[in-house]
């Protein structure tokens, strides 16, 4: 199984702590608010830890479960922390609107965690296309999308835990896409009216 640490407090980071203990994966919660941290992991039991913000995580995989704007600039503030490091982006750039990217170019947060990262990281994208309801659920496919293949393959084998299957879609620039596919989801999910003639 995997050795995991999870980056966040928030629902994602809850329910995919919730699975990984489940398929008897090794988990650590890391927050910013230490005492959410400290309930979040004892609410998912199963041995999971707490780890202190900022230090090096414990866990070979660092699930970064955070609110898009907010992922590049944690690792960057953690920096050479996360050196070896398997980092899982799972955030979707929305705009205002929930009808778009927030960033025009064709890059994504994952590709700008890459440049924020150490030189020894490997940073894949996954997770993001899937709703918390249904990943708590349901057995859904999980897309994902690395440079590098041993990291992808650690991702995978960890997605396998969860009794899930792991499709990858291509390298880090495929990241792009996955982000727009996170925004026609939630476009399924939440229908805009028909209007016109």
């Amino acid at each position: 199984m995997s050795s995991i640490s999870i980056i966040g407090t928030g629902n994602m980071a809850r329910t995919i702590g919730a699975r990984a203990v489940a398929g008897g994966n090794t988990v650590e919660v890391m927050g910013r608010d230490q005492s959410k941290a400290a309930d979040l992991a004892k609410a998912l039991g199963g041995g999971a830890t707490t780890g202190e913000w900022g230090t090096a995580p414990a866990g070979d995989i660092v699930i970064v479960a955070l609110l898009y704007d907010g992922v590049v600039p944690v690792v960057a503030q953690y920096g050479d922390a996360l050196a070896g490091k398997v980092i899982v982006d799972i955030s979707n750039p929305f705009n205002s609107t929930f009808d778009g990217l927030a960033h025009r170019e064709e890059t994504s947060i994952a590709q700008a965690v890459a440049k924020a990262a150490p030189a020894s990281a490997s940073v894949v994208k996954a997770f993001n296309t899937i709703f918390r309801h249904v990943l708590e659920k349901g057995q859904p496919d999980v897309f994902l999308a690395g440079d590098n293949a041993q990291a992808k393959a650690s991702v995978e084998a960890f997605i396998e835990s969860l009794g899930l299957r792991p499709l990858d879609v291509g390298g880090l620039k495929m990241a792009h896409w996955l982000e727009g596919a996170g925004v026609v989801t939630v476009g399924l999910a939440n229908p805009m009216p028909v209007t016109g003639a």
